[in-house]
C-alpha cells in the first residue's frame, strides 16, 4: 500500500511557491498532546520569515527523532540525502580539524524540508555560513541548577543585559524553550571563536561577582550550588543552542521564543507552544526582527578577560570530547582530584 502523503505549499524567493511533500503528515511526534508531523510543518510554514531570519545563513545541525520525542532521536551535522536543488551545504572545521559540510536553510521551504525528515530542533552555529570562523553572534546561557528554575534565571537576564551594555554590546533575550534563558548580543564577524569564548567568560565572571548568591561560572556541577550556571561552553566552536523559534523535544512541545525585555518580567516560558507561538508572531511581532542591524564588537569584554588574567583568573575547562587547550586547568573533577592527592 502506498504510504500516505500530503503537499503543502510554502512561499519562497521572489514569488516562487515552493511545493513540498511531507509523507506521513499524520504521525504524531508530541505523544502528550497528539501533535503530528503535519502540524509542524505548517508551524515552520507560519513561524517561516521570522524562522529563517533568526536561523537562516547559518551552518545547522538538525536533531531528529523518527519516532518521535520520546523515541531515539540522532543529530545529522552532514546535509541528508535527497535535498532539494534549493538547499545548499557549506563546509565548517569542527574542533578535531576534520571538516564537513552543513545544512543552510536560506527559506522557510528548507526548514519544512528538514521537518519532513524528522527535525524536531534546530541548532543553528553562532556564524554566518561564508564566514563560519567568525562568530557574528555573542551567546550566554543561562541554566538553571536543581533548586532554581525559570524564575531564577530572570534576574540574572536582566543583570546580564546591564553588564553587555556596559561592555558596548546590545542584548536580546529569548525563552530556552525549557527552563532558563539565552541572551544574545550580535557582534562584528571579526574574532574567532576562541575569542569569543573569552569575551564570554568575561562576562559571565562579572556577572557572578554582582550576583555572587544566584550565579556561577563552576564547570562541575558539585561545585554550582543551587544557583544559576552561566554555560561559557556554548560559545565554542560546533557549539549549539535552540535556534530562536526551534521547537524543542520536550512533552509541551514548547518553543525557544524571542521575548522584549519589557515582558521577560511576567513571562511564562510553558506558555510557548508550537500551538500559540505563530498567532503571538503574528499578533506582538517579533522582538528580534533587525537585530543584526547594528552589531557591535568584544573589544571591551576583552579587556575585562585580559584585566582577569592579570588578576590570576585563568582559562576554564573546556568541553570532554575537545583537545587539550592552551592554559586548560585538568579535567578532573574536584572532589576525584582531592581524593587523589590524599
Amino acid at each position: 500500500m502506498a504510504s500516505e502523503a500530503t503537499t503543502v505549499q510554502v512561499e519562497g524567493p521572489e514569488g516562487v511557491v515552493r511545493e513540498m511533500r511531507v509523507s506521513s503528515p499524520s504521525r504524531v511526534l508530541w505523544p502528550e498532546l497528539g501533535i503530528t508531523k503535519l502540524d509542524l510543518v505548517n508551524y515552520l510554514v507560519a513561524v517561516g520569515p521570522a524562522f529563517v531570519e533568526a536561523n537562516g545563513d547559518r551552518p545547522v545541525s538538525l536533531q531528529r527523532f523518527p519516532d518521535g520525542v520520546d523515541g531515539e532521536w540522532f543529530f545529522s551535522k552532514n546535509p541528508p540525502r535527497g535535498a532539494p536543488d534549493f538547499v545548499r551545504a557549506v563546509t565548517v572545521t569542527y574542533p578535531s580539524a576534520r571538516a564537513h559540510p552543513q545544512l543552510v536553510i536560506d527559506e522557510p521551504a528548507a526548514a519544512v524540508w528538514a521537518a519532513q525528515m524528522n527535525t524536531v530542533v534546530f541548532h543553528p552555529w553562532a556564524s554566518r555560513a561564508e564566514t563560519s570562523d567568525f562568530p557574528d553572534q555573542l551567546r550566554i546561557d543561562l541554566d538553571p541548577q536543581p533548586g532554581t528554575d525559570f524564575d531564577d534565571a530572570v534576574p540574572a537576564a536582566f543583570e546580564l543585559r546591564t553588564v553587555l551594555a556596559e561592555a558596548g554590546l546590545e542584548a536580546f533575550v529569548k525563552t530556552s524553550g525549557n527552563r532558563g534563558l539565552h541572551v544574545f548580543a550580535p557582534i562584528e564577524p571579526t574574532a574567532e571563536f576562541l575569542d569569543v569564548r573569552h569575551a564570554v567568560i568575561a562576562a559571565a565572571r562579572e556577572l557572578e561577582r554582582r550576583m555572587p548568591e544566584q550565579i556561577t561560572t563552576n564547570w562541575w556541577k558539585e561545585e554550582r550550588g543551587e544557583r544559576i550556571f552561566v554555560d561559557f561552553n556554548q560559545a565554542n566552536r560546533d557549539r549549539t543552542m535552540a535556534g530562536a523559534y526551534s521547537p524543542r523535544a520536550l512533552p509541551t512541545a514548547t518553543v525557544s521564543t524571542p521575548v522584549t525585555w519589557d515582558e521577560l518580567a511576567t513571562v511564562d516560558p510553558a506558555a510557548f507552544t508550537v500551538l500559540t507561538v505563530p498567532e503571538r508572531l503574528a499578533t506582538t511581532g517579533d522582538p528580534w526582527a533587525g537585530m543584526s542591524e547594528k552589531p557591535g564588537t568584544i573589544d571591551t569584554l576583552l579587556d575585562w578577560w585580559a584585566r582577569d588574567l592579570e588578576s590570576g583568573l585563568g582559562e576554564l575547562p573546556f568541553p570532554p570530547d575537545y583537545p587539550k587547550m592552551p592554559g586548560e586547568p585538568p579535567r578532573v573533577q574536584p572532589s576525584r582530584a582531592r581524593k587523589t592527592e590524599e
